[in-house]
C-alpha cells in the first residue's frame, strides 16, 4: 500500500508477449549459425564446394542489409504486429523449403526468402516491446533482446554440432520450422498496433540505400579472396592490376552519400523520408550508433577468428568448435540481461567504459595466451572476458540509443540498429579475414625466403600467391605433389605452424586497439540512467 507520497508502482506487465519477441529474435540467430555450422553436411548432401554455402550465407545477409529500411517503413504503414505476424510467416515457408531442399537453387532460395523475412522482423521488435512496457520493465525487456541472440547462437552451435554429427543437418531447420510455427501462433497474444497511413514510400530512396548496401557489402565481403589492393589470382577481374574489391567499397560509400543527399531533400521537401536522420542529430545518438558500429566489429571478428582456427587450423568438427565457445555466448548472454540491474547505480558512461575495458582487456589477453590448444582455461576467461563486455554494451547502447530519439521514430531507431548490426558485421569479419590472410601471407613469405631448406627449386611449385589457412595435413597433402624431401616437409609445418599463430595474436591485439577506440565515443554517451523507449505512437510510456 502506497505511503508518505510516493507514487504506486505501475503493474507488472505479461511476459508472454517478451517470449514471442524473442523468439522473432532467435529465430533469425538460429538460422544464420545453423547453416554455417551445418555447412559439412550441406557439402556432403549436395555434392557441391563449400564456397556455395558461402553464396547461401552472403545472400541471406545481403536480403536483410539491402531491405531493412523498407522493412521498419512496411511495418509502419500496416502496423508493426502485423508485419511481424506476416514476416514470422514468410519466414515458416522459408525454413520448410530449406529443410526439404532437393536442390542448391531451392536452398538459395530459402535462404533469400529468410532474408527478407529478417528485414521485415528485425525492426519490428524494438517497437513491439515499447508497445508492451515500460518502466524498468522496458528495460529489462530490452536486455532480454539481446540476450536472445547470443542464448540462440549458443544453443545452435550445441544443438547443432550434435545433430550435423549424429543425425542430419536437415533436423535442425526442420526444429526451426516449428519454432516459427509456435512464434506464430503466440503471435496472437501481441497487443494489435496502429497503422501509420501517412506513411509514404520512397522507392528511389530504396534503390539508393539498397545499392549502397548491397555493393558495399559485397566488396567487404571479398576483400580477402580479391586482395585488399593489388588484385589476387583470385579475382574475377583487375583494374589495372588492382583488386575490384576496393572500388566496390569505395562505390558503396558513394552511393551511401548520395543516399544521405536524397534523405536531406525530402525532407526540406516535407516528404516522408526512408529513414529520418532526426534520430542521430544529437552527440549522444551519434555516439551510440558509433559504439554500436565499433564493438559490432570487434564482436564479429572474434566470432570469426575464433572458429576459423579450430576447424580450419585444428581440423575440428562444429560440435567441438561449439564447446569452445560457449564461454563466449553464455557470458554475453548473462551480461545482456543482468547489466539492467546497474542501470540505477551507474551511468551509460561509466557503464560503457568498464565494459569497453573488459573486451579489450580480453582481447588482449588472448593475444597473450593462444595456443594450440583452445580448451584452457587461459582460453576461457579470455573468451568470457570479451563476452561479457560485448552482452553489456548491447543492452546499453541499444537503451541509450531509443531513449534519446525522437518519440515517433521507434521504427526508424529499431531499422537503424539492426542496419548498423549488419554492416559492423560484415565489416568485422571481411577485415579480420583480410587482416589474417594479409599477416598470414607477408610471414609465410619472409620465413619462407629467409629459410635454407626451403630451395628456389620447391618455392617455384608453391603457389605463393594464394597463401591461405589450411591445416597442417592439408599442407603435407599439397607438399607430397612437388619434389620436397622429408626435411622440407618438417620446415613447411614449422612455418605454417609458426604464422598461423602469429598472425592470430595480431588480430587479437588489432581487436583490443579498436575496443579502445569506442572509449571516445562512449565519452559522449549521456550521463544520466537510459530512459524508456518511444511507444509507437510517439508517446512515452509512463
Amino acid at each position: 500500500m502506497p505511503g508518505h507520497g510516493r507514487p504506486t508502482p505501475p503493474p507488472q506487465s505479461s511476459w508472454l508477449p517478451m517470449i514471442v519477441i524473442a523468439l522473432g529474435q532467435a529465430l533469425l540467430a538460429f538460422n544464420f549459425a545453423a547453416l554455417s555450422i551445418s555447412m559439412g553436411g550441406i557439402v556432403a548432401s549436395f555434392q557441391i564446394p563449400p564456397t556455395t554455402v558461402g553464396t547461401a550465407i552472403i545472400l541471406h545477409t545481403l536480403a536483410v542489409s539491402a531491405f531493412i529500411l523498407l522493412g521498419a517503413k512496411l511495418g509502419q504503414r500496416f502496423g508493426s504486429t502485423r508485419f511481424f505476424q506476416a514476416s514470422t510467416a514468410l519466414f515458416f515457408v522459408a525454413m520448410v523449403l530449406m529443410a526439404t531442399s532437393g536442390s542448391v537453387a531451392v536452398m538459395l532460395v530459402a535462404q533469400a526468402l529468410a532474408g527478407f523475412a529478417g528485414a521485415g522482423l528485425r525492426p519490428t521488435l524494438v517497437v513491439l516491446i515499447a508497445n508492451h512496457y515500460h518502466g524498468r520493465q522496458q528495460s529489462e525487456a530490452l536486455g532480454w533482446l539481446g540476450s536472445a541472440r547470443a542464448m540462440a547462437g549458443a544453443l545452435a552451435f550445441v544443438l547443432i554440432g550434435i545433430l550435423e554429427r549424429f543425425v542430419s543437418w536437415r533436423i535442425a531447420f526442420g526444429l526451426l520450422v516449428v519454432a516459427a510455427g509456435v512464434t506464430l501462433l503466440l503471435s496472437s497474444t501481441l497487443k494489435a498496433s496502429p497503422r501509420r497511413t501517412d506513411v509514404s514510400f520512397d522507392y528511389f530512396g530504396v534503390f539508393l540505400s539498397a545499392a549502397a548496401v548491397l555493393v558495399l557489402t559485397l566488396g567487404l565481403n571479398q576483400l580477402s579472396h580479391w586482395g585488399v589492393w593489388r588484385a589476387r589470382p583470385t579475382a574475377p577481374l583487375d583494374i589495372l592490376g588492382w583488386s575490384p574489391a576496393p572500388l566496390m567499397i569505395a562505390t558503396g560509400l558513394i552511393l551511401g552519400s548520395a543516399f544521405v543527399i536524397w534523405i536531406r531533400r525530402r525532407v526540406a521537401e516535407k516528404k516522408s523520408p526512408l529513414l529520418d536522420l532526426a534520430i542521430v542529430r544529437a552527440p549522444p545518438e551519434r555516439a551510440a550508433i558509433l559504439a554500436l558500429f565499433l564493438m559490432g566489429s570487434v564482436e564479429a571478428g572474434i566470432v570469426f577468428a575464433v572458429p576459423l582456427y579450430i576447424q580450419i587450423v585444428q581440423g575440428r568438427d562444429a560440435f567441438q568448435t561449439a564447446m569452445v565457445t560457449l564461454p563466449f555466448m553464455f557470458a554475453f548472454f548473462a551480461a545482456a540481461f543482468l547489466i539492467v540491474r546497474q542501470f540505477s547505480r551507474f551511468t551509460p558512461r561509466q557503464i560503457a567504459s568498464v565494459a569497453i575495458l573488459l573486451v579489450a582487456a580480453g582481447s588482449f589477453w588472448l593475444a597473450w595466451v593462444v595456443r594450440n590448444d583452445w580448451n584452457t582455461v587461459p582460453m576461457v576467461v579470455g573468451l568470457g572476458l570479451t563476452g561479457l563486455g560485448q552482452g553489456a554494451l548491447a543492452t546499453l547502447l541499444l537503451n541509450v540509443l531509443v531513449s534519446a530519439s525522437p518519440k515517433e521514430l521507434a521504427g526508424d531507431v529499431g531499422a537503424l540498429r539492426a542496419a548498423t548490426n549488419n554492416l559492423s558485421a560484415s565489416v568485422g569479419t571481411a577485415l579480420m579475414g583480410a587482416l589474417l590472410v594479409g599477416v598470414l601471407s607477408a610471414n609465410v613469405m619472409t620465413y619462407v625466403s629467409a629459410s635454407p631448406v626451403i630451395t628456389a627449386e620447391l618455392r617455384d611449385q608453391l603457389d605463393l600467391d594464394s597463401i591461405n589457412f589450411v591445416s597442417n595435413d592439408r599442407l603435407v597433402e599439397r607438399l607430397a605433389r612437388t619434389t620436397a624431401t622429408p626435411e622440407q616437409v618438417a620446415e613447411a609445418v614449422r612455418i605454417n605452424e609458426s604464422t598461423r599463430l602469429r598472425s592470430l595474436k595480431i588480430a587479437f591485439v588489432a581487436l583490443g586497439a579498436v575496443s579502445l577506440l569506442s572509449i571516445f565515443p562512449a565519452s559522449r554517451l549521456p550521463r544520466y540512467k537510459p530512459g524508456e523507449v518511444p511507444s509507437e505512437s510517439g508517446r512515452l510510456s509512463r
